[in-house]
């Protein structure tokens, strides 16, 4: 259940107010890819508000996923106890993080009367369960190895959506030619790939790209001195890497000759950072993050008071409580998101819309560091 710390901290909170003010005077189509109840039709609320009648959401509470699930939990409760209108009832089940208990959940949420599903968590389940349209409006909580089923959507805080926004700043900066910096890891290798078929599509050239591994990457000065001295030469270097790694080699930039180039990073780079005197290696460097992290959201205490009272919250653990809370607002929005594309939700990882087809698509928030502290950023591509 919701921790007693977080239950007194929303009880003086603001109900939350989020999204694009929408007339309510006659009801909008909503897409063929949806099947809800009649008594889900319409516009909703202003803000597009409105929740099914029962929700039931599928988490692994046990298992090897259990500890990513917790925080995804507290920012969907937090949610939803910050939210002042009628609340659905709200029904948890425990899929064990397996392909089985997910289907088995997911049989028995709706056999039990959930008339909306949120979850499941890991990505075989999700897959699983996108074999065949859904019986219930279902908003998963990762992306499957395949696109969303009829009545369907996926949402995650995917490393894809981190490439196309790092693709989109550095085109905005008119940055064409970009040196990329890569651990090698799978969210690095997914951000990266993203980010080169968007940007070579609009016409930037990769440079190279190079590979960074090991506690200790070594020298990196002759390859950063090749590409900076390449024909055309280098306009930005994108840091697919953790702040540990990067701290070793992001200084190695001024010395041959990139320290003035646009710096912009993946939400890598905010693993592993924390003390100010080792983080002003990063200054100057421009990452992914969420708008709860870097600048609070409505609604929400800020992530640092929340993580005095809730350890469970803190480092990476902040961007799964905020998942969890964007997700309730999500599924309490799902008809008016279905019936207009250009639908919106000022959620705490990022500004969300979803396309006809059931992808949430997020755009990120910006931070960097200043003296070795996070700081928040505009985001000047939106």
């Amino acid at each position: 259940m919701l921790g007693a710390a977080l239950a007194a901290m929303l009880a003086g909170c603001a109900s939350v107010q989020v999204g694009p003010q929408v007339a309510t005077t006659a009801p909008e189509p909503v897409s063929s890819h949806w099947a809800f109840g009649a008594d889900r039709a319409g516009p909703g609320d202003g803000d597009g508000y409105r929740p099914p009648r029962r929700l039931a959401v599928l988490l692994p509470m046990t298992g090897p996923l259990a500890t990513a699930a917790g925080p995804v939990r507290d920012g969907l409760l937090a949610a939803y106890y910050g939210e002042r209108r009628d609340r659905p009832e709200l029904v948890f089940y425990d899929t064990g993080g397996t392909i089985s208990g997910a289907v088995a959940a997911r049989d028995r949420a709706v056999a039990e009367g959930a008339d909306q599903i949120l979850g499941p968590l890991g990505r075989d389940e999700v897959s699983a369960l996108f074999s065949a349209p859904q019986p219930v409006p279902l908003l998963a909580l990762n992306r499957g190895h395949q696109a969303p089923p009829e009545n369907a959507a996926d949402f995650s805080l995917a490393p894809e959506d981190e490439g196309a926004a790092i693709a989109t700043r550095l085109l905005a900066h008119n940055a064409r030619r970009v040196l990329v910096l890569s651990n090698g890891d799978d969210h690095a290798v997914r951000a990266v790939a993203t980010f080169r078929e968007a940007f070579e599509a609009a016409g930037g050239t990769i440079v190279s790209t190079l590979a960074i591994t090991g506690e200790d990457p070594g020298d990196q000065s002759p390859a950063l001195r090749t590409a900076a001295t390449s024909e055309g030469g280098v306009d930005a270097v994108l840091v697919a890497l953790r702040g540990s790694e990067a701290r070793l080699v992001v200084p190695q930039l001024f010395a041959a000759g990139l320290g003035n180039r646009l710096r912009v990073a993946t939400s890598q780079l905010a693993s592993g950072t924390g003390n100010a005197d080792d983080d002003r290696a990063l200054d100057g460097v421009v990452f992914v993050t969420e708008p709860w992290t870097a600048s609070g959201h409505p609604g929400l205490p800020s992530a640092a008071t929340l993580a005095e009272q809730l350890p469970a919250t803190r480092g990476p653990a902040a961007r799964l409580f905020a998942f969890g809370h964007d997700a309730w607002l999500l599924s309490t929005r799902l008809p008016q998101l279905a019936a207009r594309p250009d639908a919106t939700i000022e959620g705490a990882t990022g500004r969300l819309s979803m396309t006809g087809d059931g992808r949430v698509l997020r755009t990120p928030a910006w931070a960097t560091f200043s003296g070795g502290l996070v700081t928040p950023v505009a985001d000047t591509a939106r």
